[in-house]
């Protein structure tokens, strides 16, 4: 009796070694649920906590969420709509943070100030204090990890894309969603989804993110940059001049099933250059996604 006794202690110990070590794999370091800050429907106020000056035209804006456990809750390839009522209009524009669900209680906005901008003339003018209204997630196209895309051609529409070459054309401040997916990709080790990216920009001061790239630079990304409006700085390895179709053949991957190419920037680089071009060497419509 005692030695079924001792068994049976025994076999009670084991068992529950092995429960506690299975309660650990399944539960022991997943993510803590946090709250989410945006809403598709109502607006959300967002404090300006910091304001650090990048060039002569370009700021980056730090906005507290709601509490400092908060995360944004952008899903990877969306954009929120920043809103403001400027001379008694109501002014609605679309951003995508340089910041994803890994940064905790804030989100970071990286903006170029025009002249003739109205929303950024108006954040650029925002004091320490100051609130801005969000709303969101928005956009058509969602990353969802491992070269899927989906996008959402109409109400009861919704095209799947499975890629494992993806390329990037971006003109200026169209380098955010860039980054977003970028980020994304380079973080997961699971993730081997090849990226190519074009980064067309007036000058080379002007280039937004340009340590933030460079910092991720690895077998998986490929950047080449060209300058509209400057001829080859000292050292200058990439390229000179708008982008032309020779420009998309030889940075970005060739046509295929498997390759789908992201393009976003002012409308003079996404339709009228970029989209005819590229269907021109062979890239089917539906595997060219504009932001």
């Amino acid at each position: 009796m005692d030695i079924i006794s001792d068994e049976k202690v025994v076999i009670l110990v084991v068992t529950a070694v092995l429960g506690v070590i299975t309660m650990w794999f399944c539960f022991g370091e997943s993510k803590p649920k946090r709250p989410v800050t945006l809403d598709s429907v109502n607006k959300i106020p967002l404090t300006l906590s910091e304001k650090t000056v990048i060039s002569h035209d370009t700021r980056q804006f730090r906005f507290s969420l709601p509490t400092s456990n908060h995360i944004l809750g952008l899903p990877v390839g969306s954009f929120i709509n920043v809103s403001a009522t400027l001379e008694n209009k109501l002014v609605v524009r679309p951003y995508t943070p340089i910041t994803s669900d890994d940064e905790v209680g804030y989100m970071d906005l990286m903006i170029k100030v025009y002249k003739e901008g109205k929303m950024s003339s108006y954040i650029d003018q925002l004091n320490i204090g100051d609130q801005i209204m969000v709303r969101g997630p928005s956009g058509k196209i969602r990353y969802l990890g491992k070269g899927k895309f989906e996008v959402q051609k109409s109400k009861n529409d919704t095209l799947t894309l499975y890629s494992k070459k993806i390329g990037m054309v971006a003109g200026g401040s169209g380098i955010t969603p860039m980054l977003q997916i970028i980020r994304d990709v380079i973080k997961n080790a699971d993730d081997e989804t090849n990226l190519s990216l074009l980064f067309s920009n007036k000058t080379e001061d002007d280039i937004l993110c340009r340590a933030m790239l460079e910092e991720m630079l690895c077998p998986k990304l490929t950047v080449h940059h060209t300058l509209t409006q400057q001829s080859a700085p000292p050292d200058w390895k990439h390229n000179i001049g708008r982008v032309d179709k020779e420009m998309l053949s030889s940075c970005l991957p060739g046509p295929a099933d498997d390759t789908v190419i992201l393009v976003c920037g002012p409308p003079g680089l996404v339709k009228q250059t970029c989209l005819p071009l590229l269907l021109e060497l062979g890239h089917q419509t539906d595997h060219i996604l504009m932001f």
